[in-house]
């Protein structure tokens, strides 16, 4: 006897056109779909960085990580404006401790906050509209509660939100 796929198609085909919908609605309601803002981040000398991990790999994914959470905020910035950031160093929470034959992070919010120092220029066209130098620093890392936006992917959620409030801070008028 051969199974009966009646009750599969009679279900699907709601359930993709509410999806459709809900997707369709979702990108409509999003700040990105409403904005155009873009972003060019410059790693100055980051073999110097004072601490970036100590593997080529882990380097890679730090600083890939930084310019993904850029680029997401820039999205946020009016069309026609260019964020210009040059980052002068990192230094990540915690602090690396063998662990057998590996490395582990360890976070004791002591003196291993995170750190960003960085400096920027904002344009809109060929004008510029802010420019300055900054040391982001989150002495407090541990005792604040993570927002599921930092934390989504446990990847460097502390510089993430520190990276998003500076951003917020700066760049974004208050309501």
């Amino acid at each position: 006897m051969e199974p009966t796929m009646t009750g599969c198609t009679f279900w699907t085909k709601p359930r993709a056109a509410c999806t459709a919908a809900l997707l369709a609605a979702a990108a409509c309601a999003t700040p990105a779909a409403h904005a155009a803002g873009k972003v060019v981040v410059n790693y100055q000398q980051p073999e110097q960085f004072a601490d970036i991990g100590r593997s080529t790999w882990d380097r890679e994914r730090v600083l890939k990580t930084l310019s993904t959470q850029f680029e997401t905020l820039a999205a946020r910035l009016p069309d026609g404006q260019t964020l210009r950031i040059d980052v002068t160093d990192v230094d990540l929470a915690g602090e690396i401790r063998p662990w057998g034959w590996h490395e582990l992070r360890v976070m004791r919010g002591t003196v291993d906050w995170p750190v960003l120092t960085l400096r920027y220029t904002l344009q809109d066209g060929e004008r510029t509209v802010k420019t300055g130098e900054e040391r982001l620093v989150d002495m407090n890392y541990l005792h604040r509660s993570l927002q599921a936006r930092d934390s989504a992917d446990g990847e460097m959620a502390y510089e993430r939100r520190l990276v998003r409030r500076w951003f917020e801070a700066t760049f974004i008028p208050a309501p």
